[in-house]
């Protein structure tokens, strides 16, 4: 039995949009927390060590705590791009709706947020002053980005109801409780 042309097209289009997520993962995120990191731990000659004293070693605890978060706030993100958006987490290939579900519910930026966390534990993880340095320089760029570009250009394409989800869920500090999306 042949395949339908329509499940030949659903089949197409599912195996195109899996391509362009992987590829947007693989530019933008894997970069910051993998390759911008291996390059900062080469040159600087960071090894990943067990901390030989209490402090340290609570530290790098600490540090896997953290990359735990920052992966599954990452992961439940880019989930509902997926899910929801219909789109990428690349501006160039951005969600087709407005995204506020899940961890879109308590913060605005929570895929950065996930990033943030995972390079801030790589820093605590490797007791490393230069990826605690690059960590602090992505968190500084998004906070400028993100208010002049990210969300002009998400309130013309979103209107009102981006605006109102402004109104209610805060960029870069969560609430405790989610938002609804009743006022």
């Amino acid at each position: 039995m042949l395949p339908s042309q329509a499940s030949i097209e659903v089949g197409s289009a599912m195996a195109l949009m899996f391509i362009r997520h992987l590829l947007s993962v693989a530019i933008l995120p894997l970069t910051m927390t993998v390759l911008i990191p291996w390059w900062i731990a080469r040159n600087a000659g960071t090894i990943l060590q067990l901390g030989v004293d209490p402090l340290s070693i609570v530290i790098q605890c600490a540090g896997v705590v953290t990359l735990a978060v920052g992966l599954l706030l990452f992961a439940s993100s880019l989930r509902q791009f997926v899910v929801r958006g219909r789109g990428t987490l690349a501006p160039w290939d951005p969600p087709k709706h407005l995204v506020i579900e899940g961890p879109y519910r308590y913060v605005r930026n929570p895929m950065i947020s996930g990033v943030v966390f995972i390079l801030f534990g790589e820093a605590m993880l490797l007791l490393s002053p230069s990826h605690l340095a690059w960590a602090s320089l992505f968190l500084l760029l998004n906070l400028i980005f993100i208010p002049l570009l990210e969300e002009p250009e998400l309130e013309s394409r979103f209107g009102e109801s981006y605006r109102e989800y402004c109104r209610h869920v805060s960029r870069i500090v969560p609430r405790l409780r989610p938002w609804t999306g009743v006022s």
